[in-house]
C-alpha cells in the first residue's frame, strides 16, 4: 500500500493506529540513531555486545551479507568486520526503506572495504524482499528487535517470505528482545532526555511533510507501556485536546477527542521457547541461541530446515 492507503487504513481502525516505519524519514533515522546510545535502552548495548563476541562464529562461511533494516549499518559492522578479516567477504546488500541511509551506506562501505560489491535496495518488507539480488552462502541479518514491530501474523509472513529467498547455503541471524521487567522495559521506550518522544512525533511530521497534513506534533503526548498479556510495548500518540486533522493527501479528515490515543509501535518481547517455535513454523530451524551476560537480549542463528513442515 502507499502512504496514503496505509493511513487512511490505519486512522480508520479503533484504535487508531499508524505504520512504525514511517517514522523513518532522515531526520527519523538520525532521532533512531541517538536513540540507541541512551543509558535506559540497553537492545543495541546488548546485541552489539554478542555481535562483537559471536561475529567470526556467525560468519563462517558467508560471501554475502544481506542486511533487512540496514539503516546506517552500525548493527552489522561486527558481521562485516569479520567477514572481511576472514577474507571471504564479496558483497553487501543493504536493505532499507529510508534511501538517505541505503546511499550513505554504499558510500561509506565501499570507501571502508576497497572492491566491496554493494547492492542496495530501497523499499519495505512487505512489498520488496522480492528485489534483493539472488546469491549463495548470504547471511541475512535482521537485527535490532526490529522483528517485534511486526503483529504475529505479520512476523510469520516476513519469515516464510524471508525463508523463501534462501538456499541451503544461506543463514539468518535475528535479533530479538526478551521478556523481563516492566520498570526496565518502559524505561527503554520513554528515555529521560524526551528523545523517544520527538522520535515518536515525528510520524506526525513525516505526514505533514508527504501528505499536507495540518498535525501540531506538540498537541500529542508520548506514551509508552508494557501490556502484560500479549508482552509487547506499546508506542502511542495521546491527543491533549479534542482536534481534528486534515491530510488532503490521503483524503481525509479525522477527529481526535481529548486524552484518545493512536498505536505508532508495538514492540513484542520474546522467551527463547517462542523464538525457536516462530523460526520454526516458517521452515526455519534454530542453530544457536546467543544472549548477553544479563540475558536481556538474544541473537538466534537459523539454517532453512532441509524439508520445511509447511
Amino acid at each position: 500500500m502507499t502512504l496514503a492507503a496505509d493511513v487512511r487504513e490505519g486512522l480508520s481502525r479503533s484504535p487508531k493506529e499508524l505504520a512504525p516505519k514511517y517514522f523513518y524519514d532522515e531526520r527519523g533515522s538520525e532521532l533512531f540513531d541517538l536513540i540507541t546510545t541512551l543509558p535506559e535502552y540497553y537492545p543495541t548495548r546488548c546485541e552489539r555486545a554478542i555481535l562483537n563476541r559471536h561475529a567470526p562464529e556467525i560468519v563462517a562461511g558467508m560471501e554475502e551479507l544481506v542486511e533487512l533494516g540496514s539503516g546506517t549499518a552500525s548493527k552489522t559492522r561486527a558481521l562485516l568486520y569479520a567477514m572481511a578479516g576472514a577474507g571471504s567477504l564479496r558483497r553487501y546488500v543493504p536493505f532499507d526503506v529510508d534511501g538517505s541511509v541505503v546511499a550513505l551506506c554504499e558510500e561509506e562501505l565501499t570507501e571502508l572495504y576497497p572492491g566491496l560489491a554493494v547492492h542496495g535496495v530501497v523499499g519495505d518488507f512487505e512489498h520488496d524482499l522480492g528485489r534483493i539480488p539472488a546469491g549463495e552462502r548470504r547471511l541475512f541479518a535482521f537485527l535490532g528487535g526490529t522483528i517485534g514491530n511486526f503483529h504475529a501474523a505479520e512476523r510469520a509472513d516476513f519469515l516464510t517470505r524471508v525463508r523463501a529467498l534462501m538456499d541451503s547455503t544461506d543463514r539468518l541471524v535475528l535479533g530479538t528482545d526478551l521478556v523481563k521487567d516492566r520498570a526496565t522495559l518502559e524505561a527503554a521506550y520513554d528515555d529521560g532526555e524526551g528523545v523517544t518522544a520527538e522520535f515518536n512525533r515525528n510520524v506526525l511530521r513525516v505526514l505533514n511533510e508527504a501528505l499536507g497534513a495540518d498535525f501540531d506534533p506538540d498537541s500529542f503526548d508520548h506514551v509508552a507501556r508494557w501490556v502484560e498479556e500479549s508482552s509487547r510495548i506499546e508506542m502511542l500518540l495521546r491527543s491533549v485536546r479534542e482536534q481534528t486533522i486534515s491530510i488532503p493527501g490521503a483524503d481525509l479528515e479525522v477527529s481526535f477527542a481529548e486524552g484518545e490515543e493512536m498505536r505508532t509501535e508495538i514492540s513484542t518481547k520474546f522467551t527463547p521457547a517462542r523464538i525457536e517455535a516462530e523460526l520454526g513454523e516458517a521452515g526455519l530451524a534454530l542453530e544457536g541461541l546467543l544472549t548477553d551476560p544479563d540475558g536481556l537480549f538474544a541473537v538466534s542463528v537459523a539454517t532453512p530446515q532441509q524439508h520445511p513442515h509447511r
